[in-house]
């Protein structure tokens, strides 16, 4: 009887160690506050969608975005076209999905390009200070006193002068024959709205990096003597992830719109290629003829644009440490 008392000891050791709950990490306690968050789950699902089927559905269509046939003209949806054709008899379905391609690649890659200069410059301001962080930050503040908008046009009226100037020169003087004026397009388009989002990014990583500059951790780091290029790229961005993030997703409907202006404008995405942002300057023009013209790729539109801020208050919300403490 008195060699039972230790294994009994054991045993209740044993289950009180697995009565301890465990701990969990922040992103495990961010993804679970997420998958509470109904609208945001939905704007999730929506936005998988709407890129498989951008991405994905027109290797399954039997019709292309420019195949015309004249003899059809703009005609409602039916059997053999779902969502009707445009005035030149193309599949107004295939239109719509090639133009979701190219709406979302334009909002990923100009918040690319806006996310990766607001978050170096951001970072670079807020962790060296004094008298660099005052100059870096007075050039922000004369951006942002500028005409977003009528930059973005200038930009883009200028680029498209440039690139059927380059595309004339090389067909007369070299005799090359390149489509570059729609591609030279694409790519300013990408670099112009990216080249002027990064604004907000920038003042948000650097109030982020001026708070973790005063941690524990970036004074251990600058004690055992580690570059200031070490410590921005190890220790402050990768801290600043959280609220990158979550603006990440809000920036990417705002570039997509203003795409969808710019190409309304006539000064975005230039035919044959599609947008839907051009789908709708078409749909307005025939609105009275062919209503479902502008109301299908207004539809996609919407619904695009609120599943990604759906998403982002969702992320905002789970990644905010003060939401674990309600």
């Amino acid at each position: 009887m008195a060699m039972a008392a230790p294994d009994t000891n054991l045993e209740s050791s044993a289950m009180a160690t697995e009565a301890v709950e465990k701990g969990r990490s922040l992103w495990n306690d961010a993804w679970a506050r997420l998958c509470q968050n109904r609208l945001a789950v939905a704007g999730f699902i929506v936005i998988g969608v709407m890129s498989f089927l951008s991405f994905c559905g027109p290797l399954f269509l039997n019709s292309s975005e420019s195949e015309q046939n004249l003899q059809y003209g703009a005609r409602p949806p039916g059997k053999d076209h779902w969502l009707g054709t445009d005035k030149l008899g193309r599949d107004q379905f295939a239109r719509l999905l090639y133009g979701g391609r190219v709406s979302l690649m334009v909002g990923l890659s100009a918040t690319f390009v806006s996310l990766t200069i607001g978050v170096l410059y951001g970072t670079i301001s807020g962790y060296i200070g004094g008298k660099l962080d005052m100059v870096m930050m007075r050039i922000v503040d004369i951006l942002y006193s500028l005409p977003f908008i009528i930059f973005v046009i200038l930009l883009m009226v200028f680029a498209r002068d440039a690139g059927r100037f380059i595309q004339d020169w090389l067909s007369t003087h070299l005799g090359i024959k390149a489509q570059i004026e729609a591609r030279w397009n694409m790519i300013l388009l990408f670099s112009a709205i990216g080249a002027v989002e990064w604004l907000t990014m920038a003042r948000i990583v650097r109030g982020q990096v001026m708070s973790l500059k005063q941690q524990e951790f970036i004074e251990a780091a600058i004690a055992l003597g580690l570059r200031k290029r070490r410590i921005i790229l190890r220790h402050m961005i990768p801290n600043t992830v959280g609220p990158v993030i979550v603006y990440t997703t809000l920036t990417i409907p705002a570039v997509m719109l203003t795409e969808a202006f710019l190409s309304f404008l006539g000064l975005g995405v230039q035919p044959p290629n599609s947008s839907w942002g051009l789908l709708l300057k078409d749909g307005a023009d025939m609105m009275e003829e062919a209503p479902w013209l502008l109301i299908y790729p207004s539809l996609f539109f919407s619904i695009t644009l609120l599943s990604l801020n759906f998403l982002g208050d969702g992320l905002r919300d789970a990644l905010d440490p003060r939401a674990g403490k309600d």
